[in-house]
């Protein structure tokens, strides 16, 4: 059987949300499957108070073993630093972060606040992730942490992340296996691919057939700020509710799986000059661009470019 304890920081509650939404298995049969028991949950757990800071400070000084901590949301750092900003008995709680990951056996980030700071980069909080600000390697446990089985923070990104991820990481952590991790460590077998790539408009978006108001079938990388072609992220792999996604419904992509996220500039606008989207797809050189999408909009064939006409 191994521990596990969820740890909420500065968040909205949005992968909570997400757990419980866990299908086939659900989130009750993973965990007696997996054989992991939650030792507690800030939504979940009946525990009294006294209870619960007896909890804490067995595993806090290792008098108690944690397999694995969870940790959503963004850890405080402000003002200055100190972290009181968040504070749980009067103490910074970005120390109780610190305390626990040092005695767990793996250390879990879900959602882009935990891994990178997300939307609370904005404002003065100090928002941080366990291992990263941002892009930059670092956060609350610093670039160097590894956890006692010598790994580092998994991230599993997403706004909120997807269940299927968080069941897939914890599986493979119940078999006792680390899952293969990129650069941002994140799971390899989900965000190793764009968001684009499995999207159902892709065909208008190489014959740059676009649209500047929602509700039609075209792209929406060049006017509507659709965020797909640079975001690595599972969304167009693994659908919500095994039924759709943003971009399946007409909605562009946030690009919430990206450090970066949120973005400074308007969620559905995309910034250009004259036309021309300033982030282009990954990979993709302006030259061979402007040349490339030219040509392809010139040769889309009607039954895209006669969209709106199609019932």
């Amino acid at each position: 059987m191994q521990s596990v304890f969820w740890l909420q920081c500065g968040a909205c509650g949005g992968d909570t949300m997400s757990l419980l939404n866990m299908e086939s298995p659900d989130m009750l049969e993973l965990f007696r499957e997996q054989k992991l028991e939650m030792l507690w949950h800030p939504s979940f757990s009946s525990t009294t108070l006294l209870e619960q800071e007896e909890l804490l400070e067995s595993l806090r000084y290792g008098r108690r073993p944690l397999d694995i901590l969870i940790v959503e949301g963004f850890v405080t750092t402000g003002p200055n630093g100190s972290g009181m900003y968040d504070t749980y008995r009067g103490k910074a709680k970005q120390l109780l972060v610190q305390d626990l990951a040092q005695h767990a056996a793996v250390v879990i980030a879900v959602g882009t606040c935990a891994c990178f700071g997300g939307i609370g980069n904005s404002g003065e909080t100090g928002a941080s992730g366990l291992q990263f600000v941002k892009n930059e390697c670092g956060g609350v446990l610093g670039a160097d942490y590894r956890s006692r089985r010598d790994w580092p923070v998994i991230n599993l990104p997403g706004c909120p992340v997807h269940p299927a991820i968080l069941k897939d990481t914890l599986c493979l952590l119940g078999e006792g296996k680390k899952p293969s991790l990129n650069e941002m460590q994140s799971p390899e077998e989900w965000y190793s691919m764009l968001v684009h790539q499995g999207c159902t408009r892709n065909e208008y978006h190489e014959y740059r057939v676009e649209e500047e108001d929602f509700g039609g079938r075209g792209c929406m990388f060049f006017h509507l700020g659709c965020q797909g072609p640079l975001t690595h992220g599972p969304c167009n792999k693994v659908l919500w509710n095994q039924r759709n996604s943003k971009t399946n419904a007409g909605v562009p992509c946030f690009g919430c799986t990206q450090p970066d996220f949120p973005q400074d500039h308007a969620f559905f606008h995309t910034p250009n000059i004259v036309d021309v989207p300033l982030e282009l797809p990954k990979g993709v050189s302006r030259a061979h661009y402007l040349a490339y999408k030219g040509m392809a909009a010139a040769a889309a064939p009607e039954r895209l470019t006669n969209r709106k006409n199609r019932v």
